[in-house]
């Protein structure tokens, strides 16, 4: 009640100034009412939606940094594994690499050890079908000798040996050719 007391010893100066400036009490009660209706109406379905719209805005954005963070760090991460598996690879081929070389020296001295067993067997081949040539050619020889010494000793002898002496000379001539 003291407020109304209160406004009641200050009605006489307010009723002067609402005089003296034309205020109109029973337009400036119902502006007052309606300026409240409406900041009550507005307060619940304009600003009150806006505000959740803007707090879920908000929750959407921390969200959204946190993700962002998380997704740094995950890049982080598959980058380290990234030059990881960059490094082993680069091992394993290199490794590779020493493997191909060590690989390569063998077959290389493998080549080199049948190329140097195929020509042993080459000459060794050679010197038999030498070998086998000079007997041949011997051989020829020998019986053609013989036929020379033969052939000479009858036109010497002419017609003094007989067949049984000319067969003999003929086998002592090749035993001599033989053992020389």
């Amino acid at each position: 009640m003291s407020f109304f007391l209160v406004l009641a010893a200050a009605a006489g100066p307010i009723e002067q100034i609402a005089t003296t400036f034309g205020a109109n009490w029973a337009a400036l009660i119902s502006n007052i009412i309606s300026f409240v209706l409406v900041s009550l109406l507005l307060k619940k379905f304009a600003f009150g939606p806006i505000q959740k719209v803007l707090k879920e805005r908000a929750e959407k954005i921390e969200q959204g940094l946190a993700n962002a963070e998380r997704i740094k760090a995950e890049l982080a991460g598959a980058e380290a594994k990234a030059r990881e598996v960059i490094g082993q690879a680069g091992a394993q081929a290199t490794r590779m690499i020493e493997e191909a070389r060590v690989a390569a020296a063998a077959e290389a001295e493998k080549s080199r050890q049948q190329a140097i067993t195929d020509a042993q067997d080459i000459l060794a081949k050679a010197k038999v079908a030498g070998d086998n040539e000079l007997a041949r050619m011997k051989a020829e020889l020998r019986k053609e000798v013989t036929r020379l010494v033969v052939e000479t000793s009858a036109k010497v002898t002419a017609d003094v040996l007989t067949v049984d002496q000319k067969k003999r000379l003929a086998d002592d001539a090749n035993r001599l050719l033989a053992n020389n």
